[in-house]
């Protein structure tokens, strides 16, 4: 088998200083990646995760958000985009909101 290779590698750092680190591999093997490929999509700030999603074995497709842990219905690489950037926005507001 094979080493995963990354496809997509993106790290920024936002004003408000929280970390946002994009990453994906292609792998082989399908028996436990179905779609050919695993993520990494996660937001910090200061050692805290504000938003998450992966999926590694054994948890599958899921999304860190507000200090909890979820089963997350994974669509696409697109909408997983789509759906990491609406959840960084609201932890946005609740950093600017001080909740």
């Amino acid at each position: 088998m094979s080493r995963a290779v990354k496809v997509l590698h993106e790290k920024v750092r936002t004003a408000e200083g929280i970390v946002v680190e994009f990453k994906v591999w292609r792998v082989r093997d399908i028996r436990r990646y179905p779609e050919g490929f695993r993520y990494s999509f996660f937001a910090v700030r200061d050692g805290v995760v504000l938003v998450g999603y992966d999926n590694h074995v054994p948890k599958g497709h899921h999304r860190h958000f507000g200090g909890k842990q979820e089963p997350y219905a994974f669509e696409g690489l697109d909408k997983l985009r789509a759906d990491f950037k609406r959840d960084l926005e609201r932890a946005r507001l609740r950093i600017t909101e001080g909740a």
